[in-house]
Order: structure tokens, then sequence, then C-alpha cells
């Protein structure tokens, strides 16, 4: 038999690819092919590979029809709405995600989000430098998160980072999901499962950590945003299109909900015409939350640790599915 080969189709710096091909099983062979590569290229490279790895890239249709012994399509990424899954079930190929190795980093940025709006960040950083020592800081307008109700819509490897960060602050935490939590796992973590609607009529934040399918595009709609209280925050880092982002505009801009932090938006880049752009109480960040020197490491051993399963007979892990989120 002869010897594992991996497909990585990638957009990474060389620095950070060296950094996952030191991951590479002995007697592996893993082939790198870039983003901005022909498409023939990624044809040829994948036509005799048993596996494929995909970061910040493209995988072709015909590229994974062409892939006729590919056993997974393994992501370095938690979110997977750039694959084609349809596809993939149609070939018989499971798609498996990152496993959650960015889920700390991803946990830390949300944290981030909310208390650089609880805490007037921008405002005050800016008014400083500009020598307006301490004017936007009135003691009116900045808060703690001690004592304020969390709502966490999709509690996986992210959201349960984020529940148990924001405990150390002592805040409460609720949650939404699909998937209901054991009681004895929600008595671990701390946690109280509540349906859609409560969750966004009595959470002081919304942190959303829910994957983009086709069935959670806009989950957060028009009507959840409206049953927001006019104190409320709210916080995404999953994906921009699970959010009528509109509707958040709208809200933001009449005063229906105090503020945002957001990592991820319908159109990225962001149009520099978007009017979250010159909110003052909007915080945003160019999807970088999951983006960590460390991150790197996790995501190259989790994948190869993956295929290498595979390859011994194991069951894949992390396989990537449609999700509902729903009463």
């Amino acid at each position: 038999m002869s010897s594992p080969k991996v497909a990585f189709i990638t957009g990474l710096p060389e620095e950070v690819v060296d950094v996952v091909l030191g991951y590479n099983p002995e007697g592996w062979t893993t082939e790198v092919v870039y983003r901005d590569a022909p498409l023939e290229d990624q044809k040829r490279v994948v036509a005799d590979a048993d596996f494929i790895m995909v970061y910040r890239a493209r995988l072709d249709d015909d590229a994974l029809r062409a892939a006729t012994g590919v056993r997974i399509v393994q992501v370095l990424s938690a979110g997977y709405d750039s694959m084609n899954l349809r596809l993939m079930r149609d070939l018989e190929v499971p798609c498996c995600n990152n496993g959650g190795a960015n889920s700390r980093a991803v946990a830390d940025h949300a944290v981030l989000l909310m208390l650089a709006v609880y805490k007037q960040l921008m405002a005050a950083e800016k008014s400083t430098r500009e020598g307006r020592w301490g004017q936007p800081i009135t003691g009116l307008n900045t808060f703690e998160m001690a004592d304020k109700l969390v709502g966490v819509l999709g509690l996986g490897n992210i959201g349960r980072q984020v529940a148990k960060r924001v405990q150390g602050f002592e805040s409460r935490v609720q949650y939404h999901d699909l998937f209901p939590l054991v009681p004895e796992l929600e008595a671990e973590l701390c946690v109280t499962r509540v349906g859609m609607e409560e969750l966004f009529e009595t959470s002081d934040i919304i942190s959303v950590h829910t994957p983009l399918t086709p069935v959670t595009r806009h989950i957060v709609s028009r009507e959840l945003i409206g049953l927001m209280k006019p104190t409320a925050v709210f916080v995404n880092t999953s994906r921009g299109p699970v959010v009528d982002e509109s509707a958040l505009i709208d809200a933001l801009r009449e005063g229906r909900i105090a503020a945002a932090g957001l990592d991820v938006f319908e159109k990225e880049p962001i149009d520099p015409e978007n009017p979250l752009l010159s909110m003052d109480n909007v915080v945003v960040t160019p999807h970088s939350a999951g983006t960590t020197w460390d991150t790197w490491f996790r995501r190259a051993e989790f994948a190869y640790e993956n295929m290498l399963g595979v390859w011994n007979g194991d069951a894949p892990m992390a396989v990537a599915q449609d999700y509902d989120i729903q009463d």
C-alpha cells in the first residue's frame, strides 16, 4: 500500500503552512496548492489524494469530483459554510471541522467585544490620544459584567468557552441550542437552557456561536432582535449571515438596543459605506476572532490526528452537519 497523501489547499502565508506541515506524520506526503493556483493544479493534486485539507481557500467542485479516493475533507476552521456539503454527501465524503481548536481564541474575542462595549473602550482610547482626558466616561455610560445575564446562542465548543469566561466575571449564563445538554453537564457548566424568544427577551448580552448553514441563515431575525431589551448588547463572532444585518442596523440606529460588538458581517470584507462603521455604539473587528499564533498548532495537530485515525480505520471526528436551532 502506498503512503497516505494529503492535498492541502490554502491561502495561508508560508510561515504558517510550515507550522501545519510540521505535524505531517512520518511517511506521509502533504502537497500544498495555494488558492491562487490554476484549477488544473488543484485537480491534479487531489486526484490521487487520500485526504484534502482546506483553509482560507475554496475547494472547487470539479476538483472534489476528481478526488475519487479521498476519505475526508478536513477544514482547519470551525465554520464550514464555504464547503459544498451537499456534493460531499452525494460523494459520501465527510467534511470535518477543527474540533474546537480555535474555540478559546474566539471565546476570548467575544468577551473582548463585550468589555469594549461596556467600558466604552474605543471612545476612551480616542479621547485620551486627542488630549480630552476622561471626557467620554461619565459614569453613566459604562457597566460591569458582574450580575449580567449572558445569553449564548449555540453552546458548542466556542459557546462553552464563552460561558466559562463570562462566569469568571460573575455573569450568569443561559443558552439555546438544538441539542440540549444533559442535566449533569448543564449543572457542571452552570448554564440554563431557555427558548429562543426568552433568550432574546431576557439577556443583557447576546453572544452568537452558531455555524452558518442554509437553515441558520438569518436565524437571528428582525423579530428576535425586536424582543431585545433597550439596554442589551449584541455580540457576533460566528458568521455574519446568521443575523439579519439590516434589522440589527435599524435597532442600533433607533436605540432599540444599546450596542453591538461584531467580528463578522453579511458581506466580507465589509463595505466601507456600511452604516455599522459610523456608529459610536458599535465595536467592529475584521473576522479575526479565531486567528492567533497559538491556534495554528492546535488546528494542525487535530487535523492530522483525525486523518491518521481515519487512515487506521477509526470514524472521523468533528463531522460537519447542517444545524438547526429551534424550540
